[in-house]
């Protein structure tokens, strides 16, 4: 699977589809992008060409804690950066839970670069603003706190990390717990301050500010509720809403693979709308 580095970083990344359009696909939390591979087969079908990749500290790609900004505003950096060296841009961007927030922050750092957004289970609400601190950074700091690097590196979603790319285990077992701790402090408190709009991490203003064609899909737990993508497609003038047959359900959260009954939906529904967004673009010119 090819390699490129980005930024000082190994970014692991690979495409799906030989011809058309480019359509950026991002999963979420600090999930590799794997779990995509099925739906990104099936939007290929359409033609339409996919990359995919692992953004820095997730997947098979490197490990690198330090940065001012949050996590999200350095993966925009790097995407553009890769898709660039890709000459992918622009690009249709594509994205679940934080994959979708990071695609939103993408068109707002680089709007020239991007066709349309295509948004799956845009998360908000109170619960995923008490959860997801937690998730990401909360019990990390706990644990380099309590019991140093050797601690963080014993937790699941490093060992992960480590086995995708033995380099990261190298890294992170020379990394001084100070900075780690820092760090993701500064990463958290940044979480934070974004976590009670009613879409996580992006303020109504900067949602009003979005010009680019645009369709949500909500999702439909209690991370991503169906308000969130309400909430996104009410704040994004002329967005598209496009709702699976699904309801709410009172669980934390839904894993993305659960969703795979609707993919051939979602596939559909997203290559249509590119495709109408392509055929407006050329009447345009």
């Amino acid at each position: 699977m090819p390699v490129s580095k980005i930024n000082g970083v190994n970014i692991n990344w690979r495409t799906v589809g030989e011809h058309g359009p480019w359509v950026v696909m991002t999963t979420g939390g600090r999930r590799g992008h794997d779990e995509f591979i099925p739906l990104a087969e099936k939007i290929a079908r359409f033609g339409y060409r996919i990359m995919l990749h692992d953004r820095r500290n997730t997947g098979a790609s490197d490990i690198l804690i330090a940065g001012d900004e949050g996590e999200e505003a350095i993966w925009t950096r790097d995407m553009y950066a890769l898709l660039s060296e890709q000459k992918a841009l622009p690009a249709f961007f594509s994205g679940s839970s934080a994959g979708a927030r990071t695609s939103i922050l993408f068109y707002l750092n680089y709007p020239q670069a991007v066709r349309g957004l295509l948004l799956l289970r845009v998360t908000g609400g109170p619960f995923a603003a008490g959860r997801l601190p937690e998730q990401y950074y909360g019990q990390f700091i706990r644990a380099a706190k309590e019991g140093g690097m050797a601690a963080v590196c014993a937790m699941d979603a490093w060992k992960e990390r480590i086995a995708a790319n033995p380099r990261n285990g190298e890294y992170l077992a020379k990394l001084p717990a100070q900075q780690f701790i820092d760090v993701l402090t500064r990463w958290n408190e940044i979480f934070v301050a974004g976590g009670h709009y009613p879409v996580m991490g992006v303020s109504p203003e900067q949602l009003r500010a979005v010009k680019t064609p645009t369709i949500v899909i909500p999702g439909n737990d209690n991370t991503h509720s169906s308000a969130s993508g309400l909430a996104a497609h009410q704040l994004i003038a002329g967005s598209e809403l496009h709702r699976l047959p699904i309801t709410d359900q009172d669980v934390p959260l839904i894993p993305f693979p659960d969703w795979s009954a609707y993919e051939p939906e979602i596939a559909r529904v997203f290559a249509d709308f590119m495709a109408r967004t392509v055929a407006a673009e050329s009447k345009a010119a």
